[in-house]
């Protein structure tokens, strides 16, 4: 009887042992995991010459780009020139058959001869006092008549030849060699590619922007093709509309650029860059802000000792508090710092032991760190410049001495006290990957 009692007493014992053991595993790995959530990353922001690049869809157009007519009628009696052939000034495109005005141009010619005898018998006719002197005018009238009508004649005939008016390209012909067409049919157009004149739409925002940095002269104008390639040539601005519109709050921009090898055509589509060198910017990695309300804020840690006055701060206030419940004065109560501390780390292990949080593996791209430090974080509201890819640019709300949540902004709550590893700024914008949380 008893050697089975002691038998029971001894996996009782063993039981509880092995409870106990699981119970402090648990509760080892729960601080443990507590402890990894809340060691975070912290960085500074960097001052450096940031190149800012804005983006706009364009349109490509010729500096000159016409539409060629016929300027009389009649039969089209040969097409010199092909499609997509480069013309140069003077260069003879299409003719249409002169016959036509060809006798009527002789005919006036034959006018002017008739009507420049009257005028010289009429003078003679004045020297002998046979004729007055406006029958002298009349006929000199008559004269002039005719001659105007000879230069209109003149200008029919030439108008039916059709010369390019300066160098260009050719584009799709209309009609073929004999159509009959008639005054104002389109031919075809005529492109001057050698300036390619680029149209985009710009925000107000940006306008204002553009005018307040246009007399620095930094702004860099590029081109982004279809294909995603850049144009090898740079552009500057060439002119700017006079009025918003309305419905889009935009307004209309052109930038000139030279297009020597002539790759660029009229209609072709792409992208205008514009970019300026902010000198002197801070900056600091997207992924270390997070947004409420639409308002960017950033988790700002203070050293030891700043960490140390805020907790006191915070337990003195909540002592006050309750000593004013129990109907004391805070002039009453004498406050025993250390004993403050004690009682907030002695609470704060209490949550710590009754907080259920899932684990968190700490960051393993950033090996080489300054050190381990203590401190508290504040979140503080941040004045964005300008955003680019990983990073923000700031205008308020940090120095480039503030040291900055990076990697764990998630897990830190406004004043929690933070075990934090410090990362060199320059390594942090090395490897930016996200964008704020």
């Amino acid at each position: 009887m008893s050697h089975t009692a002691y038998r029971i007493s001894s996996n009782s014992l063993a039981v509880a042992t092995l409870a106990f053991l699981l119970l402090s595993g648990c509760q080892h790995r729960a601080e443990k995991h507590h402890e990894a959530e809340h060691k975070v990353v912290v960085t500074s922001p960097v001052v450096k010459d940031v190149v800012i690049t804005q983006q706009y869809v364009c349109q490509i157009h010729s500096c000159r780009h016409i539409d060629v007519c016929a300027l009389e009628d009649g039969y089209l009696e040969a097409i010199p020139v092909k499609e997509g052939q480069s013309v140069h000034q003077g260069e003879t495109m299409f003719t249409i058959l002169p016959t036509l005005y060809q006798a009527k141009l002789q005919a006036e010619e034959a006018e002017v001869e008739l009507a420049q005898i009257e005028f010289d018998n009429t003078q003679r006719l004045l020297q002998r006092n046979v004729v007055s002197k406006p029958e002298v005018a009349l006929a000199k009238a008559k004269l002039e008549k005719a001659k105007a009508k000879l230069a209109l004649a003149q200008a029919e005939l030439n108008f039916t030849t059709i010369k390019a008016p300066f160098d260009g390209i050719i584009d799709r012909q209309h009609h073929q060699q004999g159509s009959l067409i008639a005054e104002g049919d389109m031919l075809t157009t005529l492109s001057d590619n050698s300036v390619m004149w680029v149209y985009f739409n710009m925000p107000e925002a940006g306008y204002l922007a553009y005018q307040a940095n246009k007399e620095k002269g930094d702004l860099t104008v590029e081109l982004v093709l279809a294909n995603g390639t850049k144009f090898s040539h740079l552009g500057k601005i060439g002119a700017i509309e006079a009025n918003f519109n309305n419905e889009t709050g935009n307004i209309a921009f052109r930038a000139d650029f030279p297009n020597p090898d002539g790759l660029l055509r009229h209609g072709q589509t792409g992208t205008v860059l514009l970019s300026r060198v902010v000198k002197d910017a801070l900056v600091i990695p997207q992924r270390a802000t997070f947004e409420i309300l639409a308002k960017k804020y950033a988790y700002v840690v203070g050293d030891a000792a700043s960490a140390t006055n805020h907790e006191a701060e915070h337990d003195a206030h909540g002592v006050t508090h309750e000593a004013t419940l129990r109907g004391q004065t805070p002039g009453n109560l004498h406050l025993n710092p250390v004993a403050l501390r004690n009682e907030s780390h002695d609470s704060h292990n209490a949550d710590q032991a009754h907080t259920v949080e899932e684990p968190h593996t700490a960051p393993e791209e950033h090996s080489e760190q300054l050190g381990e430090h203590h401190g508290a974080a504040h979140q503080r509201e941040i004045v964005i410049q300008n955003e680019l890819d990983d990073i923000y640019i700031i205008a308020d709300g940090l120095n480039v001495d503030d040291r900055i949540v990076l990697e764990g902004v998630r897990q830190v709550r406004d004043g929690d006290k933070l075990e934090y590893e410090f990362l060199d700024p320059q390594k942090a914008l090395t490897n930016l990957k996200f964008h704020a949380e």
